[in-house]
């Protein structure tokens, strides 16, 4: 009874909150523990797995994060453009447009593989950890930095560049015709080179050279068996 009297006299006072890199984090022992939380909480580290954010500004859309990722939860629409259009804070150029980066945090298992392979260093996890919602779609956070107009809009025009580059590019026969395309049905068959002229034909043949008198031929080595000797029985010197 003496123990439980001397708990509620010192359930009176609250402990204080302490980081745990304090040197009083296991000082005090007297108190009330619990907080009232998210009113009161303690200090998270500054290193650890939370939250992912992308600085998309920051991005170059390498696609090595999507990859790398064991669930799958990084989702990105990549599109090209025929010249750079910004830089890095790093000074990397900027050639992708992301249309789409999308991180389903329902999904992630806060490996960090995507944080180290990142070659500008824009994907960290962020200090924030109580992201609980009721409902999982707004999970998925996104940081795309095109409208679907805008989208659209690089999407043509990329696609009006290879249409060019088709265009401008030689045709593959010397004289630029097109093959026939072959009758249903029917094999095609290449056309056969003609010939070369018979004079022309003797002319490129190589004569004959002489071929040197071959030696005697050798008779083909046998090997041969040697009779054994049985030995001479012991004589008997009786």
């Amino acid at each position: 009874m003496a123990l439980t009297l001397k708990h509620l006299t010192g359930s009176v006072k609250r402990r204080r909150i302490h980081d745990i890199r304090n040197d009083q984090y296991f000082g005090e022992k007297d108190g009330i523990a619990t907080l009232r939380y998210p009113y009161e909480a303690i200090p998270a580290p500054d290193h650890g797995r939370y939250q992912l954010y992308n600085e998309i500004e920051d991005c170059i859309v390498c696609d090595k994060c999507a990859k790398i990722c064991p669930v799958d939860c990084i989702d990105i629409e990549p599109i090209k453009s025929a010249e750079e259009f910004g830089k890095t804070s790093d000074g990397s150029p900027k050639r992708i447009y992301a249309a789409r980066f999308d991180i389903d945090m329902a999904k992630c298992c806060f490996c960090g593989l995507c944080t180290t392979v990142c070659p500008t260093e824009c994907l960290t996890m962020t200090d924030e950890y109580d992201f609980s919602v009721f409902e999982l779609g707004k999970l998925n956070f996104g940081f795309g930095n095109l409208t679907e107009a805008e989208a659209e809009q690089k999407r043509k025009e990329w696609q009006e560049i290879q249409e060019k580059k088709k265009k401008a590019a030689p045709p593959v026969s010397g004289e630029g015709e097109k093959a026939e395309a072959p009758a249903a049905g029917r094999p095609a068959f290449r056309p056969r080179m003609p010939s070369a002229a018979p004079a022309e034909a003797a002319a490129k043949e190589v004569p004959p050279t002489e071929k040197p008198e071959t030696e005697a031929i050798k008779p083909v080595f046998k090997p041969g068996m040697r009779p054994v000797k049985k030995p001479k029985p012991p004589e008997d010197h009786a």
